[in-house]
């Protein structure tokens, strides 16, 4: 196996990680605990599932972790060809790991103040499992930022087909102003939910196709990276 395509199946895992944990974490546990529209049951729903509730503050930190590592080696696969564009990748990755480490700082303080509640107990677990969840909508901005980058390199190695590339940026794009749509038309939550499927689409495929393909030999009719910018491995593509 090529060096290049190895560091492309590892970032797919990586990347495959952050999926999972993002998935369990947000979409599967919280439901079950978080409830928007009463802090009584938000508290019982900790105190009786508190076990489920730590996994979720878990599940939290192996995202920031994977998401960290996913970082890191996306710069490492395309460092070669847009110097500028990897480190944003890896820089909005990275601000965006930040972002969840205190959303699951927030989750872990919602679970000790269940266990040994104070004052009004129910309002304090609401308001921290609500800054999380806010985090998350904040958070999209960075985490379009890293797809926009990543979406150009696709385009400008040709190692991935050209409409992963554009969908990562039109997913980026859209991650990018959903916190805006979110905030000043609160009552067009179709729309925001929306503006992340094109993202969603992208990241899978991305996730897909390093994992299985890797990278590939750009075709004879495209443009190919140049030799300068691949140094000492000429024939690491497939």
């Amino acid at each position: 196996m090529h060096a290049l395509t190895r560091t492309a199946r590892t970032t797919g895992l990586f990347y495959l990680g952050m999926a999972i944990t993002a998935v369990l974490g947000f979409l599967v546990i919280r439901p079950r605990l978080f409830a928007a529209d009463d802090p009584g049951a938000t508290l019982a729903n900790l105190v009786t599932h508190s076990s489920l509730a730590r996994v979720g503050v878990a599940l939290e930190l192996a995202m920031v972790v994977a998401q960290t590592l996913t970082a890191a080696w996306f710069y490492r696969l395309f460092r070669t060809v847009d110097s500028v564009a990897a480190l944003g990748i890896a820089a909005f990755g990275l601000v965006n790991a930040v972002v969840g480490l205190v959303s699951a700082a927030m989750l872990g303080t919602a679970v000790q103040v269940s266990a040994d509640p104070f004052g009004d107990a129910a309002a304090t677990v609401q308001t921290l499992y609500l800054i999380s969840l806010n985090m998350w909508i904040v958070g999209a901005l960075f985490f379009g930022l890293w797809l926009i980058p990543m979406g150009w390199c696709v385009l400008r190695s040709r190692w991935m087909p050209r409409a992963l590339g554009w969908i990562l940026v039109v997913g980026g794009v859209g991650y990018v102003l959903s916190p805006f749509v979110f905030y000043l038309a609160g009552d067009a939550q179709a729309l925001f939910d929306a503006m992340a499927y094109p993202a969603s689409v992208g990241e899978f495929w991305m996730v897909g196709y390093l994992l299985i393909r890797g990278v590939r030999r750009p075709a004879p009719d495209e443009t190919p990276v140049q030799p300068s910018q691949v140094p000492d491995q000429p024939h690491s593509l497939i």
